[in-house]
């Protein structure tokens, strides 16, 4: 198996993108999986480095990568180092970095046509609004998927008012213990891109694409019941859950076990067992 770090994707509109490359024995004729972290996320947090390898040994190409403007920088892979733009992060800026990525691999020698999305958490939601509008795409699962991008207001009027008043307010990171500021323009872009942006609205566009639901029955972060309205909105889609797992499904940072942990070689194992059937 062979990897590439921290290849620098640079673009003429937007900051450059972080991405990680993990191949099989042999780089041709390999279909293709491109994985979009979540909030607060980053490529190389926890056990997502261990679950490429194990993608790439069962024969995938797996590119994971940095959104440009969730916080690190290409000096600063793992560190959120640039909070000014993370508080400037939106959705069509995630839409973008996403396009970009897949532009990107289109010019490899070892493209494929068959390329496989993963989101985790809120790369879920926005993994599903850019495979519901890119026929590149060719199966899409989400593990430990929001249902709605506006999550963290949605039904909160005095919030909004208040985030509208202020310009900003902040998100506390458990792990760094950094104030993490969001401006208002997260909304403002939501709002203005609203029909785009809308997961049910995305899912009615492709009813035909190959897509998995994997979700911990006991996550904290994003319940269980937003696997369940994913399935809904795409009736032919597989739902599985993951008994008594967690949003990470065992995961942490810094994770340093040579292993994955249970609810994760699940997690593998059925997406695995997916993409086989759908790109293979």
């Amino acid at each position: 198996m062979n990897t590439q770090k921290d290849t620098i994707v640079d673009r003429r509109h937007g900051k450059p993108i972080a991405i990680d490359s993990y191949f099989p024995e042999g780089q041709e004729n390999h279909p293709i999986i491109v994985f979009a972290h979540g909030f607060k996320g980053f490529k190389d947090w926890g056990h997502w480095g261990l679950i490429a390898k194990a993608f790439a040994r069962a024969g995938f190409i797996f590119i994971k990568f940095n959104f440009s403007h969730n916080g690190t920088t290409p000096e600063q892979t793992m560190d959120f180092a640039d909070l000014e733009a993370f508080g400037n992060n939106n959705y069509t800026k995630e839409l973008a970095d996403i396009d970009g990525v897949l532009n990107w691999v289109e010019k490899q020698s070892w493209a494929s046509p068959q390329i496989g999305l993963i989101g985790h958490s809120r790369g879920g939601g926005i993994g599903t609004i850019k495979a519901a509008n890119d026929l590149r795409i060719k199966a899409l699962a989400t593990w430990a998927s929001v249902s709605h991008l506006d999550y963290s207001w949605r039904g909160q009027p005095d919030l909004l008012e208040k985030w509208k008043t202020d310009g900003v307010r902040y998100n506390m990171n458990g792990r760094t213990k950094q104030n993490m500021p969001l401006y208002y323009q997260l909304f403002e872009d939501f709002e203005a891109n609203s029909d785009l942006l809308t997961i049910e609205k995305a899912l009615q566009k492709r009813p035909e694409l190959d897509f998995l639901i994997v979700h911990g029955t006991e996550d904290p972060a994003v319940p269980f019941f937003a696997a369940k309205q994913l399935h809904g909105w795409h009736p032919d889609s597989t739902l599985y859950a993951v008994q008594n797992a967690d949003h990470v499904f065992g995961g942490s940072h810094p994770y340093t076990d040579a292993q994955l942990p249970a609810h994760a070689e699940e997690l593998v194992e059925v997406s695995l067992r997916f993409f086989a059937k759908a790109l293979l």
